[in-house]
């Protein structure tokens, strides 16, 4: 019995050295704690912090001794860390909580949450976690972590340090695997630099700044009666004589097509039409929509259909235009056409060419989502709910694809990958916690069985690095979620987009020796370095993690 109990007095202060270095985290991701102590539990021991001491420490900055035992856990920097986050404002009203609380993502983490953060009785915290946020954010200006640890309805919140072990040592594999995957695709990326460094090639051009081409932007309105479905797109017209190759931008859930204007931009300014459409189930106004309650989810499960049909709608009506309006005709070249898409938008680009949603994949991944640390899952497993038949959303008149961040790997999965055939580019972000980089980019692209293929990875990349700021955010993505340098990664895709569709969608083979390692380390700057490899076999891959 001793030797038990000494046993679980190790196993109590390893849980709680990593719960602790955890809890800021905890609490800034899922804001939804509150009673008069949180207690820790494991097995038969307990400890506890009063919230009267995190009040206390938050208004005199000092620790008194109940969180004294907190503090030897963490240092100085992380205390300072948790009392500006407990005194953060949450820029959300009640409505807005509510609403995104009761739609199955929102129920799916409060899940989720409920067994790591239970009441005192030690039932699931689901129910008192909904009622904490939704209570505190009713004053919209004192709506902080402080505010919710005050409003949850018990005495005490019960933190099960067992869950909490399990989620953190499987957090800790994920993590480990990532970065096991992430040098390996360095290293790989660098021995293709020196196999391939007798072939020098004569100084290229810095594709990061703007082309020679003058452009327009015209806005037009679709409207595809079939589907009952008016949405708005941009295109971008360089000023020339001469038809050009049209590109396609797909921008990600809850964003709009402002999201991309600086790669539409610079695309034009090389010679390309580029068009943009505003998918408007899965848009900004979308995530309006649910925050002020208007809408009840998300996101359509149908929009895993419509997305890609907007985009070959949209391709259709300019077809249409270069034979009929004087201000498209006989500027846009449609035998050379491209498409890139980000996260959501990745989907859509890949589900364009020739990826088809694997409903036996998802039926298989889905039932176990609450113990996934995937949260792209979250939106994938949406199309469970689509009737399981086979859509036509591919589209053979796309010439080349890059997807960017890209949701693939249950929605798609190995299966439906492997029937790309048109060449491909993957970006992906070591730090990316949306779509993370092993699960949705790394190992999908092993699954590719496209002869051009390449995986760019944007070592410190976030899910919100590649996307400029829109005047239309319904929510400001925090300065700390985007990461460092989002400018440098911008130009990091406006580079490669410039040198995959020459070479792929134009033909143009004299842009090939850009999408190379000696190029790539050309334009790679800290404290985003960037790494380019074509080829990585699963073996190699599940060998390195």
């Amino acid at each position: 019995m001793q030797h038990l109990i000494g046993k679980q007095m190790i196993l109590l202060k390893r849980a709680w050295n990593i719960f602790s270095i955890s809890l800021l985290s905890t609490l800034t991701a899922y804001p939804a704690l509150g009673a008069e102590r949180i207690k820790f539990n494991y097995g038969l021991l307990e400890e506890s912090i009063p919230i009267s001491s995190l009040e206390s420490y938050v208004k005199t900055g000092k620790v008194d001794e109940s969180l004294a035992s907190y503090s030897r856990y963490v240092g100085k920097k992380q205390l300072t860390q948790l009392r500006k986050a407990l005194i953060t404002p949450i820029p959300l009203s009640q409505i807005e909580v509510s609403q995104f609380l009761y739609t199955p993502i929102g129920e799916r983490l409060l899940e989720k949450l409920g067994k790591v953060i239970q009441t005192e009785s030690n039932l699931s915290g689901f129910y008192a976690i909904r009622a904490a946020l939704i209570l505190s954010a009713t004053n919209k200006q004192n709506f902080t972590l402080l505010n919710v640890l005050q409003k949850f309805p018990a005495s005490a919140i019960s933190i099960n340090l067992n869950q909490s072990l399990e989620i953190v040592d499987a957090l800790q594999d994920l993590v480990n695997q990532t970065q096991n995957a992430v040098a390996l695709v360095n290293q790989q990326s660098q021995q293709q630099l020196i196999n391939t460094s007798t072939l020098k090639v004569a100084p290229l051009q810095d594709l990061r700044k703007p082309g020679s081409f003058r452009f327009i932007k015209q806005t037009i309105l679709l409207n595809d009666l079939s589907r009952l479905r008016q949405f708005p797109a941009d295109i971008y017209l360089p000023i020339t004589q001469n038809p050009r190759p049209v590109i396609f931008i797909s921008h990600g859930l809850g964003s709009d097509r402002t999201s991309f204007a600086y790669l539409a931009e610079h695309l034009a300014s090389y010679g390309f039409v580029v068009a943009v459409p505003e998918h408007p189930g899965s848009n900004s106004k979308q995530l309006q929509a649910l925050l002020s309650g208007t809408a009840d989810r998300v996101t359509n499960p149908r929009e895993f259909i419509d997305r890609p049909l907007d985009i070959k709608f949209l391709l259709d009506e300019l077809t249409r235009l270069s034979k009929n309006n004087p201000k498209f005709q006989g500027r846009l070249n449609l035998e050379q056409v491209g498409v890139i898409g980000q996260s959501f938008g990745g989907y859509t680009a890949l589900a364009l060419v020739g990826a088809e949603i694997n409903f036996k994949k998802l039926n298989s991944d889905c039932p176990a989502l609450e113990d996934t640390l995937n949260v792209s899952l979250l939106l994938q497993c949406l199309a469970v709910n689509l009737p399981h038949t086979e859509y036509n959303l591919s589209d053979s008149r796309i010439k080349a694809a890059i997807a960017i961040n890209p949701v693939d790997s249950s929605i798609f999965g190995q299966a439906s990958l492997s029937k790309i055939k048109i060449p491909l580019m993957i970006v992906s972000g070591s730090a990316d916690t949306v779509a993370p980089a092993l699960p949705e980019q790394i190992q999908p692209f092993t699954w590719l069985t496209t002869p051009n293929k390449y995986l760019a990875l944007i070592n410190g990349g976030t899910h919100f690095s590649t996307i400029s700021e829109s005047s239309n955010a319904v929510v400001p993505v925090p300065t700390a979620i985007i990461g460092s340098s989002p400018a440098l990664a911008q130009r990091y895709i406006q580079a490669l987009s410039v040198a995959f569709l020459e070479t792929y969608a134009v033909d143009q083979a004299n842009f090939l020796p850009y999408l190379s390692t000696d190029y790539i380390n050309n334009i790679s700057r800290q404290p985003l370095p960037l790494s380019l490899i074509k080829s990585l076999t699963s073996e190699e891959l599940q060998k390195a993690i």
